[in-house]
């Protein structure tokens, strides 16, 4: 039968479409019509296997599509546990075929510091979102990398600030906000816990270890966060007390910054130490928190009586849950690749200052 111009171009057009809406690279990146998030764990640690996995079976906005892991045993013991199909499980090698599959609207990479960088933006290249544990990567280069791989490629970057998608810390940043007992003049916040490995990424300089990198971020954004500022300058000070397991990186850091506003705060993070506090001195009256970092929610109370202890039944659910909703909805991330290299590029300085033993500009 001999089809007619105008059937023929409008068969052509609806079939064009087709091909574009079904284009993994080209339609992750944008609104996708579904009740819930496809997500790929990429690497499956201690994070991914006890609180990422557990937490995804809890979830209304996500569910566990996808694993990327190195270690075969792995990938069969989860694929038995979680029903994984056989065609979401990847490895490093074969990680970018991801891109072909519909499955998977976000890639969490959930790895050392020093590998964030180069799976993140494979992720992006891939065309999937992409939640990137803390600290976002060993160096502000790093992360504006990222951020502008996920630009590129039209994708979002989510920082895995638990944190602050809990009502109890949002209820402390509110307070800076809403300036309830006038300015910040003091915060003193502290996050640590004594770790017996002799033997992990976190005591390698070259993985991204060091107290810094871990525990330092929630005893930053602890002062961060009650202030409502970015910090302006630093003096810090590294220290250890086991030298034949820190041999690479610092087991305990103290740092002292001041924000625009004349606020200072005390910031102290250990891996030799058990330590997880907040406590904010305003012009009228103080708040306390602890813990201020907790998995099970964290607790506070105020000078004029005020008590913070909103019940939160599992953080990583909560986090997981409202940044998908976000994506789904194309509103703004809680905490967006941009929040992750705030606290980098203090990070940064703290070195410095420790390296050259002098207050740093940041």
């Amino acid at each position: 039968m001999k089809m007619k111009r105008r059937d023929f171009l409008s068969k052509t057009a609806m079939a064009g479409a087709a091909t574009l809406l079904s284009s993994p690279a080209l339609f992750s990146g944008s609104f996708r019509p579904k009740d819930k998030l496809g997500i790929a764990l990429v690497g499956l640690g201690y994070y991914s296997t006890d609180l990422l996995a557990p937490a995804l079976q809890l979830t209304e906005k996500a569910y566990l599509a996808g694993i990327v892991t190195g270690t075969p045993s792995k990938a069969e013991t989860w694929k038995k546990k979680y029903n994984i199909p056989e065609k979401n499980i990847y490895n490093y090698q074969n990680f970018d075929q991801i891109a072909n599959n519909p499955d998977i609207d976000v890639v969490y990479v959930v790895l050392p510091p020093s590998m964030h960088r180069e799976y993140v933006v494979r992720a992006a290249k891939a065309g999937k979102h992409v939640f990137c544990e803390k600290p976002m990567a060993p160096s502000v280069a790093d992360c504006e990398a990222m951020i502008k791989a996920c630009n590129d490629n039209k994708v979002k970057l989510a920082i895995g600030y638990r944190c602050q998608h809990d009502p109890n810390i949002q209820a402390y940043m509110n307070v800076a906000k809403q300036q309830k007992f006038g300015k910040v003049k003091m915060v003193t916040s502290a996050a640590g816990y004594f770790d017996g490995r002799t033997n992990h990424w976190k005591q390698s300089k070259a993985l991204g270890g060091g107290v810094m990198g871990d525990m330092g971020v929630y005893a930053l954004q602890g002062a961060r966060l009650a202030t409502g500022e970015e910090p302006i300058s630093v003096f810090a000070q590294a220290s250890t007390t086991r030298p034949e397991i820190y041999k690479e990186v610092e087991e305990t850091m103290m740092f002292m910054l001041e924000f625009p506003s004349g606020a200072r705060a005390s910031c102290q993070t250990s891996f030799g130490i058990n330590m997880n506090y907040l406590q904010v001195n305003y012009e009228k009256g103080w708040l306390k928190m602890e813990p201020q970092s907790g998995y099970n929610g964290n607790k506070g109370s105020m000078s004029d009586g005020t008590i913070i202890n909103f019940a939160i039944k599992n953080q990583q659910a909560k986090q997981m849950d409202e940044d998908c909703a976000a994506l789904m909805a194309g509103t703004a991330l809680i905490a967006p690749g941009e929040e992750g290299l705030r606290d980098i590029r203090v990070v940064e300085a703290i070195y410095k200052s420790v390296k050259t033993g002098k207050v740093v500009k940041i």
